[in-house]
């Protein structure tokens, strides 16, 4: 990195470098809210360190990008804090096997990245769902009613199917949908003072902060589910 900075600074060509608004539109498809201001945000915390001209610009690479893709791929599949985050591309730059907290994949660098959009039929084939179980869901507001879905809704309507065959239907999650909505009253409340603010670093500062009270929130979440499901096996 030391080198190919220095050879920056001493104007030499280096293959593959791109600004900050060439790295904006290669993901912006993948991140409809990614602006400079959330870039120069996550520089801040170093969870990417773009190379910097004589003049001052900010030069990113191919690697820069797919980093960035990771963080954001994490933040928003996994609400994970940035602090974890940034531990994570350690173990990862270290060689080692990462641990992701609260299990599942994490995004692994890839030359494809885009999200797949399904229209609906395809949605339901790839969640092994029936038509009328992804109205159902529409109907108790756990997914939205729309033309196209994104992985998030396969996913979400793969686990409404296996909840299913519990007996549990989308009508008895309803009630998630308002808890939802209380812990985004809460998290807009602790926002107050970063986003009354209204430039755009302390948008995206805001931003970040509401991912990671989320991520706490859920494991509070998730350690209240736990204790009570040990409750029924006592």
């Amino acid at each position: 990195m030391a080198a190919r900075s220095a050879a920056v600074r001493a104007g030499a060509a280096v293959p593959d470098l791109l600004t900050i608004g060439q790295v904006i539109a290669r993901l912006k498809p993948e991140f409809p809210d990614l602006s400079s201001s959330k870039l120069r945000f996550l520089e801040e915390r170093e969870l990417v360190t773009p190379i910097r001209t004589a003049s001052g610009y900010r030069k990113f690479s191919a690697a820069d990008v797919e980093r960035l893709r990771i963080v954001l791929g994490l933040q928003r599949d996994h609400y994970l804090p940035l602090k974890v985050i940034k531990d994570y591309l350690a173990d990862l730059d270290a060689g080692r096997e990462p641990f992701l907290p609260g299990g599942g994949d994490a995004p692994k660098p890839s030359i494809l990245g885009r999200e797949r959009r399904y229209t609906r039929d395809e949605t339901v084939r790839a969640a092994g769902a029936s038509p009328m179980l992804l109205t159902d869901a529409v109907s108790a507001s756990l997914l939205p009613a729309a033309d196209t879905y994104g992985d998030d809704a396969v996913a979400v309507l793969k686990a409404l199917v296996e909840l299913q065959r519990t007996g549990i239907e989308p009508r008895h999650l309803r009630t998630m949908r308002g808890v939802v909505e209380r812990e985004v009253g809460l998290i807009e409340s602790a926002l107050m003072p970063v986003s009354r603010r209204g430039d755009a670093t302390s948008r995206a500062k805001a931003t970040e902060l509401a991912r990671e009270i989320a991520g706490q929130l859920e494991v509070v979440r998730s350690n209240l589910v736990r204790a009570a499901i040990g409750r029924l096996d006592a």
